[in-house]
């Protein structure tokens, strides 16, 4: 897809932004979604859609974090050029006076010696502008605001969009407790597809925590929308908001189910995050589906001639009192002789725990959760299997 596209009058490129390592994971989504014409970018992917393809994609897509419409896309050559440009878009028939917004989004460029500038130039250019309409200024919010506008500038060229998601869309708003690092669920909405589960296998995940993976994964296997349960959409506060069109999305949505396709199964060695799973999964329809229980994951068996397929975040760096290589050196263990014929997909940022499994990776990942640079790893057993080195 290349920017010449000529769009049709209701059509606009839309960037959904993903978290770095998912970029392939979200493509697949989207085509799936059925999306075909789809470019990948860094942390990003570019459709073209309409605004029905935007508030579908805000409650539907699982593996973005936020969904922006591009509103200008040019050159500049100057520091100047920047104010310019920006002056001439429409920005008083974007959003009303009263509502609070930002500006926020990346700057790459040698042209600016201070990365901050560029933002505050498009907010003057913004204030400005209904300062001249109306002798009035909508207030800047940075924390919480109610219309974000994304930029975006590599050098010269420069794109600037509505944020239509406004806060990230990993706060679904289904999740009541969460422990004290919990897995971004956008981050673990990527991970389960990019296992590859098939959605019909036994899921278990013994390290659950909170049990946002125990969750992504029901969502996915269900069909529900992953924000189903969130209320709020930056796109609600433009001007041209389709009140209707929303309404026949959001209320054409699957919410409840009366079974799952697949058993999914949590267990945790602390009754506490057990306990906030379960208040996790109270509002769901699926929830008493999903089985949950206070184990070591060492005491984990798994039911006789079932395969299982395993997803899990297990405790690393400031989440690890005990000694690192001793726990991980158990998984193996565990893996070899309670798990056999199993595939095990495990993201820690240790690579001293990766080592001690003692099984050699049949797959390998590199991706963030939230500033942490980790290693998303499959480990396949089999029956009799022996301990082997992994190879670095």
């Amino acid at each position: 897809m290349k920017k010449e596209i000529e769009l049709k009058d209701d059509e606009y490129f839309i960037t959904l932004k993903c978290v770095f390592g998912f970029e392939e994971t979200l493509k697949e989504e989207l085509i799936e979604l059925g999306y075909k014409e789809v470019e990948l970018l860094n942390r990003a992917i570019r459709i073209v859609g309409t605004w029905r393809d935007v508030y579908f994609l805000n409650l539907n897509v699982r593996c973005a974090n936020s969904i922006l419409v591009e509103i200008d896309h040019f050159f500049i050559q100057t520091e100047e050029d920047l104010y310019k440009r920006a002056s001439k878009i429409g920005w008083t028939t974007i959003f009303d006076v009263k509502k609070t917004f930002a500006v926020k989004g990346a700057v790459f460029s040698s042209l600016f010696t201070n990365s901050h500038y560029p933002f505050l130039v498009v907010k003057d250019a913004i204030v400005d502008a209904f300062r001249d309409k109306y002798n009035e200024r909508p207030d800047v919010e940075l924390k919480r605001p109610q219309v974000v506008f994304d930029l975006y500038i590599k050098e010269k060229e420069v794109t600037i969009s509505i944020n239509t998601s406004g806060v990230p869309l990993f706060q679904r708003g289904y999740r009541e407790a969460v422990g004290e690092a919990p897995l971004n669920e956008v981050v673990a909405a990527g991970l389960i597809r990019m296992s590859g589960w098939d959605r019909k296998t036994t899921l278990l995940d013994p390290f659950c925590g909170s049990g946002t993976l125990l969750i992504e994964a029901a969502l996915l296997a269900s069909g529900i929308p992953s924000n189903i349960e969130r209320q709020h959409y930056a796109f609600k506060n433009l001007k041209d908001f389709d009140q209707a069109l929303w309404d026949e999305i959001y209320n054409g949505a699957l919410r409840n189910v009366r079974s799952l396709p697949c058993k999914i199964i949590g267990s945790d060695l602390s009754d506490e995050m057990i306990i906030k799973t379960r208040r996790n999964l109270r509002s769901m329809s699926f929830g008493r589906f999903i089985q949950t229980s206070v184990l070591p994951f060492n005491e984990v068996k798994k039911p006789d001639d079932e395969k299982v397929f395993i997803v899990t975040n297990p405790p690393y760096g400031q989440r690890l009192e005990a000694d690192v290589t001793e726990l991980y050196d158990g998984i193996g263990n565990w893996l070899k002789h309670e798990m056999t014929n199993c595939e095990a997909w495990i993201i820690t940022s240790s690579e001293d725990g990766l080592k001690s499994i003692g099984l050699k990776p049949s797959k390998k990942h590199k991706v963030f959760n939230g500033d942490l640079e980790c290693s998303f790893r499959s480990f396949v057993t089999y029956e009799g299997s022996k301990k082997i080195k992994e190879n670095q």
